[in-house]
């Protein structure tokens, strides 16, 4: 459900539904969570608000792409610890 704010102004249900097809239609990645539309005369400004995206740190450890490390066996986690890390001077 989309959660839609109107100010300054009215607009009917059938524009409502326009700005939210042409919104989605823009931006077919992305997931509209609300859109704020503001009524000036003629004219109206549109503020498409979007969901987060749910985002997961991927690294390379010893030779693997990974994300955590729960399917690591004893050695490979033992591996991992011994890492020697290096860090980025600034």
């Amino acid at each position: 459900m989309i959660n839609v704010t109107v100010t300054g102004g009215q607009l009917s249900q059938a524009e409502i539904n326009e700005y939210i097809i042409h919104g989605q239609r823009e931006y077919p990645e992305k997931t509209i969570s609300a859109i704020d539309l503001n009524v000036d005369g003629d004219y109206v400004d549109v503020d498409y608000h979007f969901s987060d995206v749910p985002f997961q740190r991927i690294r390379r450890i010893t030779g693997y792409l990974v994300g955590t490390l729960d399917r690591f066996n004893n050695a490979k986690r033992s591996e991992v610890e011994d890492r020697v890390k290096h860090s980025v001077i600034s």
